[in-house]
């Protein structure tokens, strides 16, 4: 399994993740130019994906939904404008190729959010975005992934110190917000085990983070529970340029 991090931030996100010959996109919220381009950094095209999941109703997510043929959408209900050729459900695995995947429960202010587990052959990839907390009544589905891609948003202080509205910084920090980078780091020290390989830092805030606050936090949480974050490949994705992971020798 392989993936590209094509985008990740609050002006767009889209992720590819490849098994054999199956492709699978993850949000579209990106121009089309921009898909191509991170498709043809994978020797790809849009004809090639087999079929595309969305998280989320929110424009970063799905603003370019309108470049995906219908037949390959796959949503909760209420995450697209219009009608689903595929409606799922969570926890209820469906399939996409030679993927099974699986949405779980996240904590956003969103009509139905949720994060996702692809399964391929002897790995797996867990997609936690966009959520204010994590639920950890999930535990059991996601544990101990082959590589995590998962929400550190901001740094708290420098958040408070940005020049937004106090109602959009209230929202950020709360439950149905996002995760700032000591929650997310705290959250994966919980999910990752003995067969996690990656742990991709993703959706950063440009005004309220960057990826070298968000890398200490993860060292710190990482001493303070005794583990070893030099076991992992630890990166930050980003908003302007792809982001590769995985075995890219299957490439």
């Amino acid at each position: 399994m392989h993936f590209n991090v094509i985008a990740s931030g609050s002006k767009g996100n889209a992720t590819l993740v490849i098994y054999k010959k199956t492709v699978v996109l993850i949000d579209m919220g990106i121009p089309l130019k921009r898909l191509e381009e991170g498709l043809s950094e994978l020797n790809l095209s849009v004809s090639d994906i087999d079929g595309a999941i969305f998280t989320h109703d929110h424009a970063d997510h799905i603003g370019g939904v309108r470049f995906i043929s219908p037949q390959k959408e796959y949503a909760l209900t209420n995450t697209l404008p219009g009608s689903l050729s595929h409606v799922v459900n969570l926890n209820e695995p469906f399939e996409i190729g030679d993927f099974t995947i699986i949405p779980f429960k996240v904590s956003h202010d969103a009509k139905n959010p949720c994060g996702y587990k692809l399964i391929a052959g002897e790995e797996s990839l867990v997609y936690m975005t966009d959520t204010g907390v994590f639920i950890e009544d999930n535990l059991p589905l996601i544990y101990n992934p082959t590589y995590l891609i998962i929400e550190s948003n901001h740094d708290i202080k420098m958040l408070l110190h940005t020049n937004r509205p106090f109602e959009l910084k209230s929202r950020i920090l709360s439950d149905v917000g996002h995760l700032c980078n000591e929650d997310s780091a705290i959250a994966a020290c919980q999910i990752i085990g003995d067969k996690t390989k990656e742990i991709i830092l993703a959706h950063l805030s440009e005004e309220a983070n960057t990826p070298e606050l968000a890398l200490e936090s993860y060292r710190k949480v990482f001493k303070h529970f005794k583990k070893n974050i030099d076991s992992y490949r630890v990166v930050c994705a980003h908003q302007w340029h792809s982001t590769l992971g995985g075995n890219q020798d299957e490439n």
